[in-house]
């Protein structure tokens, strides 16, 4: 039989029962749908994060205390206060695969400015904190090497904190009290956006460490934390390891002991994340694709259906001269062409409706062709492996049988 006649005659009796058409295609459609509306929102969350992370650097590494125990009571990590100027110092000085680094303390505190006032964070830092962190200063200048060792009371704000108070006017230059102690401010950082969804990083200020030790927490001796830049993504674990070797120097860890620190690699974060968002992403696909196999039950049940309508027209088809391989290709290019028209439909749906989830919820999506490709793939397979049982049936009916059928 005619290829093109087939379809032709399969598109024929399928027009025959529009409605029934189309609400056996509807679970194709609902499934490819869902499957390009999930994947597309995994891909988003890992692009987005992939794009977060980009932002701050794969080459950020963070020097953070460790853990101790007194009196039998083991604190968890970042409970032991022991990082230190020096000790940042030492890094910058005697690791080569370290470019830049950053001591950081930080603390909340109410800021005000004339009869506006804002509750945020204070984040003491070093000079070279913009290029560890990609962070460009989008108004003034960031405070130099000088007005840290000094400790001179100058800031930068975060444009969130711009926003609420000065409201469009020109901060720099202006006076602005933390905690009572006037600050003058120097620069506005760029928008950075939220982290993660839990927080902005725009809702901050950013003051030399040693201003922020001195003036605000009231402590000089230790630090929070130490932001280092690696020379290159290629050489952070190299850094890490030039950190690690330094710093059980320093703080005289035996050989065999427990570290009283914690090197963090934002690259093995960044891989983190980007796996766990994979298994997201195939969860929510493996989910979604539950409701094609439902659709599929659903061309089998009809396709059934039709085949018992239709036996007087299978043997009268038969006794004209149609083989059973006729009948066969038939009605699978039926169940087929029902599968493949709800696979483009739901295409359609999936790819709407992931810009609706997008455009209303503020979600990253990202429709890709490799899951449109994978849904379409998917829709005509699941025609093909439902449609042939009740194919096969009907070729194999016995032509008098079916002449006789009422």
């Amino acid at each position: 039989m005619n290829i093109l006649r087939t379809i032709r005659v399969s598109l024929r009796a399928l027009n025959r029962n529009k409605m029934r058409s189309f609400l056996t295609a509807l679970g194709i459609i609902i499934g490819v749908g869902a499957v390009i509306a999930m994947v597309s929102i995994g891909q988003g969350a890992k692009s987005g994060i992939e794009q977060k992370f980009e932002a701050m650097g794969t080459n950020l590494l963070f020097v953070q205390p460790g853990s101790r125990s007194y009196k039998g009571r083991h604190g968890g990590g970042g409970t032991y206060a022991n990082l230190t100027p020096d000790d940042a110092k030492a890094i910058l000085e005697k690791a080569d695969a370290v470019q830049y680094i950053s001591p950081s303390v930080s603390a909340r505190a109410q800021v005000i400015y004339g009869n506006k006032n804002w509750n945020t964070s204070i984040q003491g830092v070093g000079e070279k904190y913009p290029e560890i962190r990609n962070w460009e200063v989008e108004d003034g200048i960031f405070f130099d090497e000088i007005m840290v060792k000094s400790g001179q009371k100058v800031c930068v704000l975060g444009s969130e904190v711009n926003e609420n108070l000065f409201e469009g006017a020109d901060p720099i230059g202006q006076i602005i009290r933390i905690k009572k102690i006037p600050f003058r401010v120097i620069g506005v950082l760029k928008s950075k956006g939220e982290s993660g969804g839990w927080f902005s990083r725009d809702d901050m200020i950013a003051v030399p460490y040693t201003t922020a030790q001195k003036r605000i927490i009231g402590r000089s001796d230790r630090i929070n934390s130490i932001d280092v830049s690696a020379v290159s993504a290629d050489r952070t674990a190299e850094a890490t390891a030039q950190i690690e070797e330094i710093m059980r120097i320093r703080h005289k860890i035996a050989p065999g002991a427990e570290d009283d620190f914690h090197v963090r690699n934002m690259s093995d974060v960044a891989e983190s994340f980007a796996e766990s968002t994979k298994i997201l992403t195939i969860l929510l696909g493996g989910i979604a694709s539950i409701s094609l196999l439902v659709g599929g039950i659903g061309i089998m049940n009809i396709m059934l259906v039709s085949v018992t309508e239709r036996i007087r027209e299978i043997g009268i088809r038969m006794s004209v001269g149609a083989r059973e391989k006729d009948i066969l290709f038939q009605f699978l290019t039926e169940a087929i062409v029902l599968s493949v028209m709800g696979g483009i439909l739901g295409i359609l749906l999936g790819t709407g409706s992931s810009k609706l989830i997008s455009h209303f919820s503020g979600m990253t999506t990202l429709v890709s062709i490799g899951s449109i490709l994978l849904a379409f793939i998917f829709s005509a397979s699941v025609g093909i492996f439902f449609g042939f049982y009740p194919a096969r049936k009907a070729s194999k009916l016995d032509p008098i049988e079916a002449l006789r059928y009422e």
